[in-house]
């Protein structure tokens, strides 16, 4: 199959969108979308403040759920949904497509995907769209296109209901996020300037310090000569004058303090808060030095919605109307406990214990290969027994009690170790003595 780029347009594709005033959320036609080209991505302060974003987004898991309406679910249950989430095209991975498009969500405010789908209509694959600009269109039948300009000059129109569509910002416009470009082009500017400043005074760590006044005219030569001697004899590491320096009446000698003009640190570091509070990051998590609870408010504040978007946006770009209501969703999940410390991490036996997560899965927070037998929740067995005994005394009546009565010693028994029937050896019961 050839990329997105290179296939014909479908039937459906081939006729020419038209603008048309329709009576539906969309209010306004010929809405355009541009990417900012503001090199945003250049700069280093902006790439370090989106990547835990970008990383975070990367590391999810992309499964295939399937209620079941007796109760229950089943995981992943095809194979074909399970590869597209895993391996979305020929070029790149489900953690390499999930970066790329966080990092386009982050930078530009919208992202978009392509569904590419068989004869059937069913998704096969998935492409990123780097695209410079989208403008929504409408066909005679008032069904919503969206036009893309790519970088290399080319276009393509491909239904908005075949691309999965991020966003945010989302405010003014009826189809796509707000650009970033007017909140950040200021601060932009200063960061850009701040720059050129640091580099402007290494830079002039480097001109004349030292000034030869002579008070006779020389030729160019001559003092070309008598500089370079001056240099030699006393501003030369491996001169023997220790430091000393002696001139004879035809010149006079100056020593000249540059000025490095260096940027004010306390200014340049407002700037940077700024463009922090923007992205909604601090130094710690730019740094990785976090605590626990700093990562969750971060998780839950920055990274949560977008990946809450993302089970709608693919649930409903994969799937049919009809087999969403049979239960099927996508969903991409995150371990946070990865971030976790090992006391953390060692609290979490409890809850194996009690069944509420598998062996396995508190395997994989403390870094450790699954075990054979794992994925099934463990249930501890005192809890199982008071479970049985409540399900015994609910049945026991005047005319079973002895029996009831038999089935829970033994139960407590089983519990206990078989204590029971060493103390039942010891002390028999009268009717077994007679």
């Amino acid at each position: 199959m050839k990329p997105f780029w290179k296939r014909e347009p479908t039937k459906n594709q081939t006729d020419k969108p038209k603008e048309k005033s329709i009576l539906k959320m969309i209010t306004t036609v010929g809405e355009f979308y541009y990417s900012w080209n503001g090199k945003l991505y250049e700069s280093d302060i902006v790439r370090a403040c989106i990547r835990p974003k970008v990383k975070a987004i990367g590391k999810l898991v992309g499964k295939h759920i399937r209620d079941d309406p007796k109760g229950g679910l089943t995981v992943n249950p095809d194979a074909n949904i399970r590869f597209l989430l895993s391996e979305p095209n020929p070029y790149m991975t489900g953690q390499q497509m999930q970066e790329k498009i966080a990092n386009q969500l982050c930078l530009n405010n919208n992202a978009f995907i392509l569904i590419v789908r068989d004869e059937n209509g069913k998704a096969i694959q998935q492409y990123p769209i780097p695209c410079v600009s989208a403008e929504a269109k409408y066909n005679d039948t008032g069904e919503l296109f969206l036009r893309f300009l790519y970088r290399n000059g080319k276009s393509g129109v491909f239904r908005y209901s075949d691309i999965i569509h991020l966003r945010q910002d989302y405010n003014d416009d009826d189809i796509f996020g707000e650009s970033p470009a007017p909140a950040l082009a200021g601060m932009m500017d200063v960061i850009g300037t701040i720059d050129q400043g640091i580099v402007k005074a290494i830079k002039n760590s480097g001109i004349v310090r030292w000034l030869l006044k002579f008070t006779q005219s020389l030729r160019d030569e001559d003092i070309k000569a008598n500089v370079q001697k001056f240099v030699d004899n006393y501003l030369a590491v491996e001169t023997d004058t220790f430091g000393a320096a002696g001139v004879d009446a035809k010149a006079d000698v100056q020593r000249i303090e540059p000025k490095d003009y260096v940027p004010n640190a306390a200014q340049t570091d407002r700037t940077i808060e700024r463009i922090y509070s923007f992205f909604n990051t601090n130094k710690k998590i730019v740094q990785s030095d976090y605590t626990e609870d700093e990562w969750t408010a971060y998780y839950e504040s920055e990274i949560e919605p977008v990946v809450v978007q993302m089970h709608q946006t693919y649930t409903v770009g994969i799937f049919t109307r009809k087999e969403r209501g049979f239960g099927n969703r996508i969903v991409f999940e995150a371990n946070n406990l990865q971030c976790a410390s090992l006391t953390t991490k060692l609290a979490f036996q409890a809850m194996v214990d009690r069944g509420a997560m598998t062996p396995n899965e508190w395997r994989e927070t403390m870094n450790m290969a699954p075990v054979p037998g794992g994925d099934q929740p463990i249930r501890r067995l005192d809890t199982q027994v008071v479970n049985m005994v409540e399900e015994i005394l609910g049945k026991m009546d005047k005319d079973n009690y002895i029996v009831m009565a038999g089935l829970i010693t033994k139960l407590l028994d089983q519990m206990r170790g078989g204590e029971g029937d060493e103390e039942k050896n010891r002390h028999p019961r009268g009717d077994d003595t007679e």
